[in-house]
């Protein structure tokens, strides 16, 4: 009984557990049947050596017959138990183990299915990055296409600037040709001027010291003189003059003073002759002015003020009627008189 209870108690443990407390029991089992037999069999030794000594035989009684066979009926009542219970404990094992093997498919299943979702997902994720990849190479052959647009483009404007480079330096060369034409062209116009002016001296017998001048200046020792016919401002003048390349006229000699006053007895004539930058007379040139009482009007320089023609007085000096200077203010306007040397254009 005491066997049995255990046997039932170790029927809650686990499966494992109970299979090897059954191998032990049955053990056991075998150890005590072994055990018993070895029993029976030295008590069976014994009984025969005191029959054989004996002279005359003993019967057997019930109870030691009984005894013969009461251990093996035990021994295999409690192997059948043991068969019996193992019986048993293996089908509630098999009974426990159904619901563990639905359970253990039953996650087999899930785990395959969400197998079968990640490598979905998987397979989504993948293909969207592909399609990203693919968007994204697109752009770039996009953009790819776009740059060799443009730099295309860019070898033709290249091309195009190079060609119009060349047709510039063509013009240019051109257009250097054409004034080294007009250079010569000029000199050879000049050359007719010099030319008629060595005629003009040849036929007036001159002694060569009068200059060749331009059309409409005069000559005078190695000057040239332009008498105008318009009337300006004295500083208007000076600008006329230094345009034509030449100067208000400077009468540094007695001989430029008796030219320049043979020519000048019907009007006014500003000369280059002034005070208004330094407060003393001087030429144009810069050069100081020597003051002659005898060259100017009596009583001038008078630097008067009440000319009623603006700030400052009588700064620049004039040819009067009479060839003699007079001071008068700048902004007045009168014709005037230009030098330059003789022989320049």
């Amino acid at each position: 009984m005491t066997e049995l209870f255990h046997i039932k108690a170790e029927k809650k443990k686990s499966p494992q557990k109970t299979t090897r407390f059954f191998f032990i029991q049955l053990q056991q089992v075998r150890k005590q049947t072994e055990t018993m037999t070895c029993h029976l069999r030295m008590k069976e030794q014994d009984e025969s050596v005191q029959w054989i000594d004996e002279p005359q035989p003993v019967p057997v009684s019930g109870v030691s017959r009984l005894r013969r066979w009461i251990v093996p009926a035990v021994s295999v009542t409690v192997i059948l138990v043991l068969i019996i219970n193992l019986g048993v404990s293996y089908v509630t094992t098999s009974n426990c183990l159904r619901p563990l093997e639905t359970r253990v498919s039953n996650l087999s299943n899930i785990i395959e299915s969400l197998s079968a979702s990640l490598k979905n997902a998987q397979d989504v994720t993948t293909s969207n990055r592909l399609r990203s990849v693919e968007k994204t190479v697109s752009n770039l052959s996009n953009v790819i296409e776009t740059l060799s647009a443009s730099l295309q483009n860019a070898q033709e404007s290249a091309e195009k600037a190079q060609v119009l480079h060349s047709a510039v330096e063509d013009r240019l060369t051109s257009v250097l040709e054409a004034l080294k034409q007009l250079s010569a062209i000029d000199s050879l116009s000049r050359s007719p001027t010099s030319n008629n002016c060595s005629l003009e001296q040849i036929i007036n017998n001159s002694t060569g010291l009068d200059g060749c001048c331009p059309p409409d200046w005069k000559p005078s020792g190695l000057s040239c003189y332009f008498f105008s016919s318009s009337a300006l401002s004295w500083n208007d003048s000076r600008a006329w003059c230094e345009d034509h390349e030449s100067h208000l006229v400077i009468l540094s000699s007695d001989r430029d003073w008796d030219f320049v006053t043979r020519h000048t007895r019907s009007n006014f004539f500003w000369v280059g002759l002034s005070d208004w930058r330094t407060g003393m007379w001087e030429w144009v040139d810069q050069t100081p002015y020597s003051m002659d009482s005898r060259q100017w009007r009596p009583g001038q320089p008078d630097n008067w003020t009440g000319h009623r023609l603006g700030p400052g007085g009588e700064d620049c000096a004039h040819l009067h009627r009479d060839g003699r200077l007079n001071d008068q203010h700048c902004s007045i306007k009168m014709q005037y008189i230009c030098q330059k040397r003789s022989g320049d254009p």
